[in-house]
Parts: C-alpha cells; structure tokens; sequence
C-alpha cells in the first residue's frame, strides 16, 4: 500500500519531467513540473507533504537525469520511453512521504 502511493506521487514526476545529469532544468521546467506534480500528489496527502514530495522528486532529477532526459519526462506530446519513465520513478522512490 506504501508502495502504492510513492508510485501515485511519482506519476506525475515521470511523466512531467526532462532533465540532465547534474544539469539545469530547462527554463520555467520545474515550476511546471511542481505545480503539475502538487496538484497530482495533494489528491492523496496533504499540500505541505505534497510539496515536499514533489520538490524532493525535482532534486533527485536534477542530479540524476540530463537535461534532454527531463525535456523528455515533461514533453506531453512525445511520452518518454516506458525504460526512462520507470528509472525515474525508481529513483524518485526515494523521497519518503511522511504525513
């Protein structure tokens, strides 16, 4: 069941995000991918956590993804590759939502 809900916060993240390894989110990228992510994540936990969650999510894509790869994660026309979106919800797994 825990499990249920990191997977039903980072979604949103997966499909919302493109990013570089160590490298800048593309312009107005992440205030787009936390208020898309917020607004997913405040269906199951609280604003605060939800936050929290999300911006926690947008920390481990910055290090971890390129910049290409987030511009693929958020892309809405062209969904990234299901191999990108499950990495980047295994890596976002690690953000604990605590209420």
């Amino acid at each position: 069941m825990r499990l249920n809900r990191i997977f039903a916060l980072a979604t949103p993240l997966a499909l919302l995000l493109p990013l570089s390894a160590q490298a800048a989110w593309p312009a107005g990228a992440k205030a787009s991918y936390m208020n898309d992510c917020t607004s997913a994540a405040s269906q199951s936990v609280n604003e605060t956590v939800a936050k929290q969650h999300c911006a926690c999510g947008a920390d481990v894509l910055e290090k971890k993804f390129t910049t290409v790869e987030i511009k693929q994660l958020l892309d809405k026309k062209n969904p990234p590759s299901a191999e990108l979106q499950n990495r980047a919800l295994q890596e976002i797994s690690v953000c604990k939502v605590q209420k």
